[in-house]
């Protein structure tokens, strides 16, 4: 098993994000991700990465479809490939109409599709192939005076794509077209419930579950006190649940509802929308939390690793709890020492394009 970190998405101290980049790299992390919502976008972050590390793998964690044309984020995700030496992975999900409407103000119509389309965009572009596409959503080259163009820059055709999933159709779409999943609201006790459907998208690409690079994983903190930990943790969950969407749309809130928590999921979501916030938190299941995050002692903490590992998680991508850097460090440091205690040989990564 693998371990992965992200970028938390509020960052206005770059210097502090850079050095806790580089000192997860030294501690033995294999990825950071960089993600997007309405503040910072998610590539430009990882170029300033990519000048003060070495080995880590940076991944896009996620980039918005729908937000670029699938040939800008083909240019965006060569540019990172040789910037990094190869260390680039091209992380990819449809959002919401809250984000994408609320404020892109573009369209969220036919988000699987389009997601679709534009993985094969983006995967002709970067073999160095002239773009040539007729798909439901995208045309290229347009009726008119644009002729069909061919990238100048030097092909990538070894970037990794990864997709964020979590509806079914999403995900099956994911297991047939990725090279990867990044999973959100994933209990390992109910795993089946994504993988399921990942798997049927790869067995109709004439593949296995076990090609994919799975993803998953949530907060990690180490206390013999786990009522301390929860509250916070209860009110991330309850945004998630009520705020990520609208009240016909929440991927987050279905997602739970299908693992069994439909009753607490629909709750949740109802009194967030009255601005109920913390009544709101405070009917998210302990129980919720403390299958969706790894908490407590390190013998606790070691078994939700294995139960990530046993669901079939090949790289666990953690948020580590502390107030200050050196405490996020620290607690990054004894989840890798509990993850190579437990190390076995796992599916393969996606091998990653060289500059």
């Amino acid at each position: 098993m693998r371990v992965a970190i992200g970028l938390r998405l509020a960052v206005d101290d770059w210097e502090a994000a850079s050095a806790y980049v580089e000192e997860a790299e030294r501690l033995g992390a294999d990825f950071v991700w960089s993600a997007e919502a309405w503040g910072h976008d998610a590539a430009t972050p990882l170029a300033f990465l990519a000048a003060r590390t070495s080995r880590i793998r940076l991944g896009t964690g996620v980039m918005q479809v729908g937000t670029r044309s699938p040939a800008l984020v083909a240019m965006t995700a060569m540019s990172l490939a040789a910037m990094s030496g190869g260390r680039f992975a091209l992380g990819l999900g449809v959002s919401g109409p809250q984000v994408i409407e609320g404020w892109h103000g573009v369209p969220f119509e036919r988000p699987v599709r389009r997601l679709r389309e534009t993985v094969e965009i983006v995967r002709r572009a970067l073999r160095g192939q002239r773009l040539v596409y007729r798909g439901h959503v995208y045309k290229i080259p347009l009726a008119g005076e644009g002729k069909a163009l061919q990238s100048s820059a030097r092909p990538q055709p070894d970037v990794p794509i990864y997709l964020a999933a979590l509806a079914p159709r999403s995900l099956e779409t994911a297991g047939e077209i990725a090279d990867g999943w990044l999973g959100l609201c994933f209990i390992p006790e109910h795993g089946r419930v994504f993988l399921d459907h990942l798997e049927a998208g790869a067995a109709r690409a004439g593949r296995a579950l076990a090609d994919l690079d799975l993803q998953a994983g949530g907060t990690v903190a180490f206390a013999d006190d786990l009522e301390r930990l929860l509250p916070p943790l209860k009110f991330a969950l309850a945004y998630s649940l009520g705020a990520m969407g609208s009240s016909r749309q929440n991927f987050y809130n279905d997602a739970v509802r299908r693992a069994g928590y439909e009753d607490a999921a629909l709750e949740v979501q109802r009194l967030w929308l009255q601005a109920r916030w913390r009544e709101a938190a405070q009917r998210v299941p302990d129980e919720l939390v403390l299958k969706s995050n790894l908490l407590g002692t390190p013998a606790m903490v070691r078994r939700r690793l294995q139960a990530y590992a046993e669901a079939g998680i090949t790289t666990l991508r953690v948020d580590p709890a502390g107030e200050t850097l050196d405490e996020r460090l620290a607690t990054l440091g004894r989840l890798l020492d509990l993850v190579r205690d437990l190390r076995e040989p796992s599916p393969r990564v996606p091998a990653l394009a060289s500059a």
